[in-house]
């Protein structure tokens, strides 16, 4: 099994709890050069709100997309939109990534910003 296959196993279990529970999702992919953030609705077919590195409205001040910093705006930004489309809670789905460096900083500026997870 390779890791991009390890990952995908991990998330399986995730996504499963939170198609249970049958609230929005808030998912996250992380690149090298670039993080992703989206809430997808329910049925898991239509994404209400998305930001990320490559967005037009990143912005110029953070010329790499790839570290903590700039998870930190894609979580920020993502979490102004959401409260601004009227989303206030959802599911954080890490898509298998660990806990830790910028799928961590994504999450605590979502949260300091308004989402509740």
């Amino acid at each position: 099994m390779n890791k991009k296959e390890s990952r995908v196993r991990r998330a399986k279990k995730t996504r499963l709890k939170i198609a249970e529970l049958g609230v929005k999702k808030l998912v996250v992919h992380k690149s090298n050069c670039h993080i992703y953030a989206q809430i997808i609705d329910e049925t898991g077919t239509n994404v209400l709100v998305a930001f990320s590195t490559k967005s037009k409205d990143f912005g110029e001040a953070i010329k790499n997309g790839g570290n903590v910093e700039s998870a930190k705006v894609v979580g920020k930004k993502i979490a102004e939109k959401a409260v601004a489309a009227g989303i206030k809670e959802v599911a954080f789905d890490r898509s298998g990534f660990r806990y830790h460096g910028r799928v961590k900083a994504l999450a605590e500026a979502a949260r300091e910003t308004g989402l509740v997870f």
